[in-house]
């Protein structure tokens, strides 16, 4: 969700023009763009780390816990920005921009709320890291 959130943002950022010239090259874009691209790349990160773990044979919950977790968010994250970037037209079906930012919410239900997600994360390191 993330990474299409954010691909669809670069590919209108760079078609779209205000003031004449394509709105990727405006500060506010790219900022966004630049958070945007952070977030996803940190997510897949996380779930790397956490596949790395699991094929290794270690306990993994928590690691998955935090992948899941951020990864759920930086792809809801994503998708809002996406949406701001395309300001109204975000809104019209023509985009999968509107999909995207319908359909991330759940994802941060689905498979364990991000809530439980955070309540795995702290139990697991407060057990692996004993007083």
């Amino acid at each position: 969700m993330a990474q299409a959130a954010l691909d669809e943002a670069v590919a209108y950022a760079q078609t779209r023009k205000t003031f004449g010239k394509p709105i990727c090259e405006h500060q506010a874009i790219q900022l966004k763009l630049g958070e945007m691209t952070t977030r996803t790349y940190a997510a897949r990160l996380l779930t790397e780390a956490a596949a790395n773990a699991y094929d290794r044979g270690e306990r993994c919950d928590m690691e998955a816990g935090m992948a899941k977790y951020f990864a759920t968010e930086a792809g809801l994250e994503n998708a809002i920005e996406a949406m701001r970037i395309f300001g109204g037209y975000g809104y019209s079906k023509e985009y999968n921009v509107e999909r995207l930012y319908r359909d991330a919410p759940l994802l941060t239900i689905g498979e364990g709320t991000n809530e439980l997600q955070r309540i795995i994360i702290a139990k697991q390191i407060i057990a692996r890291n004993p007083a």
